[in-house]
């Protein structure tokens, strides 16, 4: 959008340098003012193509609405829970009924145990699970038990995985890491990549997190000869979801548990995102692999906060009260959330992964068929109901080559489908998601956008 003013390093600051002319636009206006960068999470500031964030007040099913009126197909899905789309009446009587009898109790209930059952059920590395409050409070807590299984110290990393703010995380991290990286050129680092990605970090406490190429299995390797014997645990994105959607190569988690064997390191599946979403199982379903600890969020919140992390009894039998490794939370297992979770799990049966896996892949078709028909370089990454349209003309495989993509080109992309009623990430490196309240004919809708986007 035109108009926006800059901030002093440059960058837009999305608040329009003239009288507002939306109802979102005041409302950012006066957020600004209030929140840091108007938002509450950094990415929705839409920093990285600028102008100013559609304020949102309603959600049914695959559409949502602005205060100005305004309706989107909606591909954010509140980043990854609404797998079956906003406001599902399901859902809904579910939280309506569970809220009426109290929201919060700070003690043990029965939906966090019949939780705790679906998740063991459906993942059968997960033999006890935790259950937490965001997904950054699952991965900073795995990290935690790994160190306390083995008494070592080491963590191993992908550059370009996401796994939440928690301080030993935030070392060439994806998500909004990489986008306010790339908007503003940032570089630097050292060789094994041990630089704290955010202010306020210690670089003493960066420095245990050892940071690789993600599909890079050599890399691996030669990082566990080296500290094999120090090394804690490797934590990955089986699917790369916040660099963009980048899969796994063939071999390359397999590798990774190999090293993970053979040296009594751990081996922790952030599947935050992929839990629950591009199978039952997740990730480890579709790979037939078993992680040591797997971190889970999003679906298994149905839209409601919520986290949790569980593995080999063994490992978790460190975790207070049982052992030594000390972590606990005031909402922990709120009956909302559980609920909310479980009424949304009964939804995903086999058929329902079908019908999301095949319209995940209408979409990424059309969108490559848009592109070809304009002309425009684009690569499109999909897993099951997961994708990413990378406006970038050679496969992307990793962070460096995600980074190569066309990121002004993107947002060209983005403002172009948003003036046509289609709400897609405000970034090029996020995963796009598709839902079951989505139709054939909102892809149709789509594909057609994107190729008059492209042809604009």
């Amino acid at each position: 959008m035109s108009g926006a003013a800059r901030t002093p390093d440059g960058t837009r600051s999305g608040v329009p340098d003239r009288a507002p002319a939306t109802r979102s636009e005041t409302l950012y206006a006066e957020a600004c003012r209030l929140m840091p960068g108007g938002v509450n999470s950094p990415v929705r500031a839409y920093r990285a193509v600028g102008g100013v964030p559609p304020f949102l007040v309603r959600g049914a099913g695959a559409r949502v609405w602005d205060t100005d009126g305004r309706e989107y197909v909606d591909y954010v899905a509140s980043w990854g829970p609404l797998i079956a789309g906003h406001a599902h009446p399901a859902v809904v009587r579910g939280v309506v009924e569970t809220t009426a009898f109290g929201s919060s109790f700070g003690a043990p209930t029965p939906l966090e145990l019949a939780m705790a059952r679906a998740v063991t059920e459906a993942i059968p590395s997960i033999e006890m699970v935790r259950m937490v409050s965001s997904g950054t409070e699952a991965t900073m807590s795995a990290l935690r038990v790994a160190r306390a299984a083995t008494g070592r110290r080491y963590v191993v990393k992908f550059d370009g995985c996401y796994h939440g703010h928690a301080d030993a995380l935030l070392v060439k991290a994806g998500s909004g890491m990489m986008t306010l990286a790339h908007a503003s050129s940032a570089s630097g680092g050292s060789a094994d990549g041990s630089v704290p990605a955010s202010a306020g970090v210690p670089e003493e406490l960066a420095a245990l997190t050892l940071v690789l190429p993600f599909n890079d299995a050599e890399a691996a390797r030669a990082a566990f000869q080296r500290h094999g014997a120090e090394i804690a645990g490797v934590i990955v994105e089986p699917v790369a979801g916040n660099m963009g959607v980048v899969p796994p190569a063939p071999g390359f988690l397999e590798s990774l548990r190999d090293l993970c064997r053979s040296t009594g390191a751990v081996l922790i599946f952030d599947e935050v995102i992929t839990g629950f979403r591009v199978a039952r199982g997740g990730a480890q379903a579709r790979y037939h692999l078993r992680a040591d600890l797997t971190c889970l969020g999003k679906v298994i919140g149905g839209g409601f906060p919520v986290g949790a992390y569980g593995g080999r009894r063994d490992v978790m039998q460190v975790v207070a009260p049982l052992g030594p490794a000390y972590q606990a939370g005031t909402l922990s297992g709120n009956p909302v959330a559980m609920r909310a979770g479980l009424e949304t799990l009964q939804l995903l049966d086999d058929a329902a992964y079908r019908r999301l896996d095949g319209l995940g892949a209408a979409l990424a078709d059309g969108l490559s068929a848009a592109a070809r028909r304009a002309g425009v370089p684009l690569v499109v990454n999909r897993v099951g109901s997961m994708l990413t349209p990378f406006c970038a003309d050679a496969p992307v495989t990793d962070a460096a080559s995600a980074q190569r993509a066309d990121t002004a080109r993107y947002a060209r992309l983005f403002h172009g489908l948003l003036a046509r009623g289609i709400m897609v990430p405000p970034s090029q490196f996020e995963a796009w998601f598709v839902s079951l309240a989505h139709t054939v004919d909102d892809v149709r809708r789509t594909a057609d956008a994107a190729a008059a986007a492209f042809a604009a």
